[in-house]
């Protein structure tokens, strides 16, 4: 336990103490306090044995609910589509009759599922939201490459995929997708494609204007290698609107309206790749929009020796390296500063916690990604806190997982702070037995140590905003929320979380920003009245659905859907 987790354990025995003198409170304190379940490393949580698919891809979507994917060409998954449903595909590499899904909805609240109908195949895609809480997906394998599909989440059973055949102008397999300040989608590379091209094209093009549509990016073809090191590159976007991307080793200041390089970061020490099949994970550290220059740094954890994929295919599991690197790229002159975690990791997958913590969570240790090629599953996350001054209590290991999520997994946030993991089927088709990783069809959460009882004095609840309807740039939002035991201003937050498309370790277009905070007031016995400042602009914040937390203490809210207008 770190000493900061310590006195709040301390100190929330000695209000519990205090409290329970008081008959006033003691209903209140003995229904929020139970025999805890919880270690000082959190605690997993079992919510499905089977959703039927392998949830290769995860995406967080309003009305909380999360939609998950895997591939059309595994073969008959294990959950049937509705009403008698079938999906016909004479391309397919697997079945061209289908009556299976390889989509399904889970409702958080309910935990429970229902089968979507997908129609091309999925494999290896990429995704954004747009503004107005459709998710765009892109790409993907064979009859899926040159596809769009949109979903829209609702409330009832009626939202099902829509697809757009051959809306994109390159074959987009492994690409990495960003949402635009503008409300664009850019989508970066793929496999054997060197350029970019965006959602929606300008009205004016069509297919046949392809040259004007689509553009030649050398970074890409200069960073490859030839087990295609630079898949899914990492893709950020920084406050002046910027793009940081990162390939295999190197990365860039990218100008994508005028399709310009502006500067060439250094290389990240040590010479190993960190892109498929590599495999790291990349995380852009929250955004602090109280300051007239908002400063954005890079973090990039995890991944496998260059020599991995070539000596994994001959039976020799190579040890993941066990290095992160953060790259201030704000600063004038950024050069990388290294730090080493408590194990090595690839294919894990790095997530902002509402704390503005990292999460580090699944992967193997040995080996690389593709079939077959990854050993060693780590079972164990790691939380990373940027802003210790002591580099050496940054990494905390927590309590370990029951089951193996290596390549395929994906992770993504929730609302209420778990962490929802899904995912592993490192096989060419499901397999469930005679493997050393089966197929997992299973859901779990993990339960950071933030959420443990133990901090339930000191847990906000968001009561009532000014903005449910939505908050605009720089304009005021009054929050009050309820808080038991209250420490002080200093201890309170406001943040804007942007959920994330997660697949192959790589969250895309997560981000995090915390809000210029004006005021914070006692408004009665346990309740608060906060004044923030919406986004200084969409640099900082594109237009769309966010989760706003309160954090006090260390100690997040569960979170509202707010629109960032």
């Amino acid at each position: 336990m770190t000493a900061h987790n310590m006195s709040l354990t301390r100190t929330a025995i000695l209000i519990l103490f205090v409290i329970a003198s008081s008959p006033n409170f003691q209903a209140q304190v003995t229904s929020q306090f139970v025999p805890p379940n919880f270690s000082n490393e959190g605690a997993w949580q079992f919510l499905q044995a089977s959703i039927g698919i392998s949830a290769m891809h995860m995406q967080l979507l309003r009305y909380d609910k999360v939609i998950m994917f895997d591939r059309t060409d595994f073969g008959p998954s294990n959950v049937s589509l509705p009403d008698g449903r079938c999906r016909t595909d004479p391309s397919d590499t697997a079945l061209t009759v289908d009556c299976t899904a390889h989509s399904v909805l889970y409702d958080i609240p309910t935990n429970t599922f229902r089968p979507l109908m997908v129609q091309t195949d999925t494999w290896c895609s990429s995704g954004s939201v747009l503004p107005n809480g459709t998710l765009v997906q892109t790409g993907g394998y064979n009859d899926g490459q040159l596809r769009i599909r949109m979903f829209t989440s609702c409330h009832d059973q009626t939202c099902d995929w829509v697809e757009f055949p051959d809306y994109l102008l390159r074959r987009r397999w492994y690409a990495t997708n960003q949402i635009l300040p503008d409300g664009r989608i850019i989508v970066v590379g793929g496999r054997r494609q060197f350029n970019y091209e965006f959602y929606p094209r300008n009205p004016t093009q069509d297919s046949s204007s392809s040259t004007q549509a689509n553009f030649f990016l050398p970074f890409l073809q200069q960073t490859t290698d030839s087990n295609e090191n630079n898949l899914y590159p990492f893709l950020h976007l920084l406050p002046d609107g910027n793009l940081f991307i990162f390939a295999n080793t190197r990365s860039i200041l990218f100008d994508y309206d005028r399709n310009l390089v502006l500067k060439e970061f250094p290389r990240i020490p040590g010479e190993d790749p960190r892109n498929y099949p590599s495999t790291g994970s990349s995380v852009l550290l929250p955004l602090n929009d109280n300051k007239p220059s908002v400063e954005a740094e890079i973090m990039i954890c995890g991944g496998a020796p260059r020599a991995s994929f070539d000596e994994a295919r001959q039976g020799n599991f190579i040890q993941a390296l066990s290095t992160c690197g953060r790259l201030k790229v704000t600063d004038p002159n950024p050069n990388w500063v290294m730090e080493t975690m408590p194990m090595p990791r690839v294919l894990g997958d790095m997530l902002l916690l509402p704390t503005g913590d990292v999460i580090i969570i699944n992967g193997a240790g040995l080996g690389t990604a593709g079939w077959e090629h990854g050993r060693g599953a780590v079972l164990s996350p790691v939380i990373y806190r940027p802003l210790e001054e002591d580099s050496g209590l940054r990494f905390r290991v927590m309590s370990a997982a029951s089951k193996p999520r290596v390549y395929h997994s994906s992770a993504v946030l929730l609302p209420d702070g778990r962490v929802l993991v899904g995912g592993s089927n490192p096989h060419m088709n499901y397999s469930f037995s005679g493997v050393e990783f089966p197929t997992e069809l299973s859901l779990e959460a993990f339960s950071p140590p933030y959420l443990s009882p133990e901090f339930d004095l000191m847990r906000p609840t968001i009561l009532y905003t000014t903005c449910n309807d939505g908050l605009g740039y720089m304009v005021l939002c009054h929050i009050t929320f309820r808080v038991s035991y209250y420490v002080s201003a200093s201890e309170v937050s406001v943040r804007l979380a942007a959920p994330s498309f997660t697949t192959h370790s790589f969250a895309m277009n997560q981000r995090m920003v915390v809000l210029n905070l004006l005021v914070v007031a006692r408004t009665g016995w346990d309740t608060y009245y906060t004044t923030v400042v919406g986004p200084s602009s969409p640099q900082i914040a594109p237009p769309g659905f966010y989760l706003m937390f309160v954090v006090h203490a260390g100690t997040p809210s569960a979170a509202l859907w707010l629109q960032l207008l």
